[in-house]
């Protein structure tokens, strides 16, 4: 369930606000491949599944950076900032990928608006983020995602 601010009052309304849970999306082996061929890692325990099944994990994992790239898609299902004219990926304060996530798994997003500062023409937010993994003990990623909007 998405949660719809409308300019950039109401989102400073919303600092230190929880802002709920994500559905769940499944990362396949297509989603891992074509993010191989994105970036040109083709690691075989990301894209060979006969040899890291006998790996250490037991079967292909997703890049980290697969993992934080899905933030995103997850985000915007939680947040939806409307009366602005632009949204801008600002950067990263932290990230840890405590857990691989292994091929056929499911994930979500768990978010919390941190902090809502002004900047020139605009605000700057920061998401505490923590991308689950269904039936994990340990979160895929713990992040602060930092972005900005302008008005």
């Amino acid at each position: 369930m998405s949660i719809t601010v409308n300019g950039l009052d109401e989102l400073k309304k919303l600092a230190g606000a929880d802002l709920g849970t994500s559905d769940w999306i499944e990362v396949t082996q297509a989603r891992i491949d074509t993010f191989a061929d994105a970036t040109g890692d083709h690691q075989w325990i990301h894209v060979d599944p006969q040899r890291a099944a006998e790996g250490p994990f037991g079967a292909p994992i997703a890049h980290g950076y697969l993992t934080l790239s899905l933030f995103i898609p997850l985000f915007t299902e939680l947040l939806d900032v409307q009366g602005v004219t632009t949204k801008v990926n600002y950067g990263l304060n932290k990230v840890r990928f405590p857990s691989p996530v292994k091929v056929g798994s499911r994930i979500r997003l768990v978010g919390k608006l941190a902090e809502v500062d002004e900047v020139a023409g605009g605000v700057q937010i920061v998401v505490d983020g923590v991308i689950e993994i269904e039936g994990g003990g340990k979160p895929a990623a713990v992040l602060q995602s930092v972005s900005r909007f302008y008005v």
